[in-house]
């Protein structure tokens, strides 16, 4: 048996358009760390995330847009990612319910945002929920289901978010114990802090930041905003000819995000030798515009072919659904929400006809010398079709293991889903398997 990749997992929310600031402190290491080895990465725009903050629908949908265009051009794998949009999988609103009914009120109000807002509420004289909704007050229990739907082992998170992976655990931890009966539903998800990420400092020298106004774009504006951005980052009044500190000077923190072990030396000696500030703004600019520039092509072509973009996203929802719909599978009857199936006597003609109806799994040999089995309805629909294997008892091993874990084992199983059949179905006809 092979061993599990680790699973990580990367929230975008989606009320605004990255700057540079973004892109070498989150987009850039998130990307690079997706192309390691034994790593399985989900990326996901958090657009019901967004609703929380945001009430304008237009705003939002240009942010969905200008969001996964951003990452997409500027590399990011989508054969090698799982890159879904959060209100494309539908099992992720049902898994919040089923959170939020076993979650206390109390751990839900010692969340950070909540308990700022009603702080600023009664340093006002408001009721303290003046103004709060059940998005905000109920959001780690949105983001506790996006991490536990696809049971992701990492989380990288800033440390303000740490306590929603904290609370994460909490939630899995009780559901697991409410509903486990000896089974581990959910991993428990742990924080990772990259202490080494890169915090790039904005026009004002402050961390660069939407709430500082201070942010340099990362693609708008083409290479001409990206110039006049950097022509306004604040330098100290020594003139041209004059000596200055790299080691005290934002720009050159701006320039070594983006240049080279022996362009960065070279840079430094410039500025000490009396390089003016306008001409190391100019090559900042021109460094920068470097490495931005054919990602902007790529952005700009993104964009002007939406459709590109909405398929990939689907195609990534289509990934993330058929890992998804099983779990939710195994969830919904942990907790009860079971098909209705025969539980008491019945007449034996009756008794006859319902097992006529029971789901069937099917083993057999074709003439390549290969082995198989598919599973059918009681109708005779295929459900689920197997690859072929070298060896009969290994189909024979798998039936027993869907048989034995049902729907835990759909998302690794070497099968095919039948037409028109979706991994509900499956999971709901294995369900039946545990009730003969």
């Amino acid at each position: 048996m092979t061993t599990r990749a680790t699973r990580v997992l990367t929230g975008i929310t989606t009320t605004g358009t990255p700057h540079l600031g973004n892109y070498v402190g989150a987009i850039r290491p998130a990307i690079a760390s997706s192309r390691q080895t034994g790593v399985e990465s989900f990326f996901f725009l958090a657009d019901y995330h967004a609703l929380i903050k945001c009430d304008d629908p237009a705003r939002i949908e240009r942010s969905r847009l200008e969001i996964a265009a951003t990452w997409l051009a500027c590399g990011l794998d989508t054969s090698r990612v799982v890159f879904y949009r959060q209100s494309d999988i539908p099992e992720i609103p049902e898994l919040t319910w089923l959170l939020t009914c076993v979650t206390p009120k109390g751990l839900m109000n010692r969340a950070h945002a909540y308990k700022a807002s009603a702080d600023a509420n009664q340093e006002a004289g408001e009721d303290i929920d003046s103004g709060i909704t059940m998005g905000l007050f109920s959001y780690p229990i949105l983001m506790a289901a996006d991490i536990l739907m696809f049971n992701a082992h990492h989380v990288p998170v800033g440390r303000d978010q740490v306590q929603h992976i904290e609370m994460a655990r909490d939630i899995a931890q009780r559901f697991n114990h409410l509903f486990g009966q000896g089974r581990e539903h959910f991993v428990l998800p742990e924080a990772v802090i990259d202490e080494q990420v890169a915090t790039l400092p904005g026009l004002d020298g402050r961390k660069m930041s939407k709430s500082y106004d201070n942010t340099i774009p990362l693609f708008e504006g083409g290479a001409k905003g990206l110039q006049a951005a950097l022509a306004r980052v604040v330098t100290d009044s020594k003139l041209p000819g004059e000596p200055k500190d790299p080691d005290s000077a934002h720009l050159v923190t701006l320039y070594e995000a983006f240049a080279e072990p022996a362009e960065r030396a070279a840079f430094r000696a410039d500025l000490v030798a009396g390089l003016g500030w306008g001409e190391a703004k100019q090559r900042v600019a021109q460094r920068i515009e470097q490495a931005l520039g054919p990602m902007r092509e790529r952005y700009a072509d993104l964009i002007a072919h939406p459709a590109r973009i909405e398929e990939t996203l689907l195609e990534g929802a289509r990934k993330a659904r058929a890992i998804a719909a099983p779990l939710l599978a195994q969830l919904r009857e942990a907790v009860g929400l079971r098909r209705m199936v025969a539980v008491t006597a019945a007449p034996a003609a009756a008794t006859a006809k319902v097992r006529a109806a029971l789901p069937l799994f099917k083993q057999y040999r074709e003439a390549d010398g290969r082995f198989f089995f598919k599973l059918l309805d009681g109708e005779g629909r295929l459900l689920l079709q197997s690859e072929g294997f070298a060896q009969g008892k290994e189909a024979g091993q798998w039936v027993a293991r869907l048989k034995r874990e049902r729907a835990a084992a759909l998302a690794e199983v070497p099968a095919s889903l039948g037409e028109g059949v979706s991994a509900q179905d499956v999971a709901q006809a294995l369900a039946q398997f545990d009730e003969e």
